[in-house]
């Protein structure tokens, strides 16, 4: 059994954060998604893994390749994005004759992917997917189900009339015959190779695809909303830890606090929170819910329901809520000019004042 990440695309909905990092390394509760992705897979028993690479490859390798992880991991190029299905066909020669496990490199699922993986291989079917119910099936891959062989009827790739409300969840169990759907389907309206139609193919062509519900959440953390909304989830499960310095303060709730961080001028923190190395906290309210990166300063701001990327310095803003704030930022009160705003925004950025 291998394992292929897709960590690709430009994650346009995710700009201007995006246009210097590519998004499945952007932290929850501290750690990049897509670590959480290659970590999962070793969970489950797969040690050889492959990462499907495209904008900011070399970020993606470089920090992959930072950790020891037990695993033998290599990365295949994608020079544009051309959709899942393509993705899986440029990855041929990696997984040659093994069934692998493909997991989409900015998808977070409670619990893991183990259990799927053993039904998978329990199963001895020619392709397995995950699905979970979503209030808008417009924006996914949509399945029907025969509830009793509990096997897929049907798939359609983000349908105009849904045929249900069951959402494909980025995770698959396939088998090298997927090679062969794929060569026999062609783009889609938009352009790409979807990986539902590959898989209705195997349908029609009277292959087995079976089906499991997801058990707890999964995120795609494809928006905003969805990052912040996983990292809630994920602090909610964090395990308290204080390896810092706590000068004068006020700590409530599970907190998490890397090492040489110091806490200063009684700082007031709510948990959970997750905060990173090397960090001045000092003068500060830190509400729950909030991840601060490595290196990074807060002097009397309050912030919650937020992530800080590392590197950055906050002064003096009174309150600071359900942000995603990138690396070596700085956000800092003009006191000369009270009535003044002076704002650096990337492209398609949101301001609510």
């Amino acid at each position: 059994m291998k394992g292929l990440i897709l960590s690709g695309g430009h994650g346009v909905r995710l700009r201007p954060l995006t246009y210097s990092q590519q998004k499945q390394l952007i932290p929850v509760a501290n750690k990049p998604i897509l670590f959480y992705c290659i970590e999962d897979l070793i969970n489950a028993g797969i040690h050889d893994i492959a990462i499907i690479v495209g904008p900011n490859k070399e970020q993606v390798m470089d920090t992959v390749r930072k950790v020891s992880w037990d695993a033998r991991i290599e990365f295949i190029i994608q020079d544009a994005p051309r959709g899942l299905a393509h993705a899986v066909k440029i990855s041929q020669d990696f997984i040659q004759s093994d069934n692998f496990i493909m997991y989409l490199g900015d998808n977070l699922l409670k619990g893991g992917s183990v259990d799927f993986v053993k039904d998978f291989v329990a199963a001895k079917v020619d392709a397995s997917i995950l699905l979970t119910e979503v209030d808008d099936p417009t924006q996914y891959g949509v399945a029907l189900v025969d509830e009793q062989k509990k096997i897929i009827v049907k798939l359609v790739e983000k349908p105009r009339n849904p045929p249900s409300n069951l959402s494909i969840v980025g995770i698959y169990g396939l088998t090298p015959k997927i090679f062969e759907a794929i060569d026999n389907i062609g783009p889609s309206w938009r352009g790409e190779l979807e990986i539902t139609d590959a898989l209705h193919w195997l349908i029609q062509n009277g292959y087995k695809v079976r089906y499991g519900m997801v058990q707890g959440w999964w995120k795609d953390t494809g928006k905003t909303e969805d990052i912040l909304d996983a990292n809630r989830l994920i602090l909610d499960t964090i395990k308290e830890e204080n390896l810092g310095v706590i000068e004068s303060g006020n700590i409530k709730g599970i907190v998490r606090i890397g090492k040489n961080t110091i806490i200063s001028d009684n700082t007031r923190i709510t948990g959970p929170v997750i905060i990173g190395n090397d960090c001045i906290i000092a003068a500060s309210h830190i509400g729950p819910y909030t991840s601060i990166g490595d290196n990074s300063t807060i002097r009397s701001t309050e912030i919650e329901n937020s992530i800080v990327l590392e590197g950055t310095t906050i002064d003096h803003i009174e309150r600071i809520s359900e942000s995603l704030i990138g690396k070596n930022v700085t956000i800092s009160k003009n006191e000369s000019r009270p009535e003044s705003k002076k704002f650096v925004l990337g492209d398609s950025s949101q301001v609510m004042l």
